[in-house]
């Protein structure tokens, strides 16, 4: 399993886009989504990684893909954000019992929901979704969603900060270590992918299994 430090920037909240951006490139932990761990099945495998960080009451995440096909066909938070060109956070609650998924396509619509498997998980209220402070950039066009673009190669990145409360954390009393997993996905693109930063050992794609996540250790 993996393991990845992960470093306090000072405000990043109070930060415009492009100065979040350059706080995570310069002083962000950085991470690579690289093993594709059903190469049989899907050997097409994309550039992914990105940086993440804490920061006042917020986990900071950035994604920066290169690769096949552009697709945003999901335009509203909440829906089936795995099927386009997508990123993914799934984080487990501190004191255990359920994990947290956050799946953000490339316009920054994220999936989030909670439970402690793949079945009966709860999706986020839009009052909590709002919370959620997102940061996207894609070539243009296209200039609006929906789209699904095929035939060319594309680099994008999208970012999140995300309420340490909405991943069960008190801010003030940080825990020593989390345990997680980065995901990069896209099962309705025209090259099918799936790929994580820390290996999974099942004999077809299944994100849902906290047994896989790395470690995130908090560096208080």
């Amino acid at each position: 399993m993996e393991t990845l430090k992960v470093p306090y920037i000072k405000g990043l909240s109070e930060m415009d886009d492009r100065g979040v951006l350059l706080s995570l490139e310069e002083s962000g932990a950085r991470f690579i989504v690289g093993h594709n761990n059903w190469p049989d099945l899907y050997p097409y495998t994309p550039l992914c990684g990105g940086e993440i960080a804490l920061s006042d009451g917020v986990l900071a995440v950035h994604f920066h893909v290169r690769g096949l096909d552009l697709r945003a066909m999901n335009t509203e938070d909440n829906m089936r954000q795995w099927e386009d060109s997508c990123c993914e956070l799934f984080i487990e609650d501190p004191d255990g019992g359920k994990y947290y998924n956050f799946e953000m396509n490339c316009c920054g619509k994220i999936l989030s929901a909670s439970g402690d498997g793949r079945k009966d998980r709860v999706k986020r209220p839009i009052s909590e979704m709002q919370r959620i402070r997102r940061i996207s950039w894609k070539p243009e066009p296209p200039a609006s969603l929906p789209f699904n673009l095929e035939g060319d190669i594309y680099t994008w990145d999208v970012a999140a900060l995300i309420p340490l409360d909405l991943i069960g954390i008190d801010g003030n009393d940080l825990p020593e270590s989390l345990r997680a997993n980065f995901y990069k996905c896209g099962d309705l693109t025209a090259h099918p992918h799936y790929l994580s930063w820390s290996p999974i050992g099942t004999p077809k794609p299944d994100f849902h299994r906290p047994e896989f996540f790395g470690t995130l250790i908090l560096n208080q």
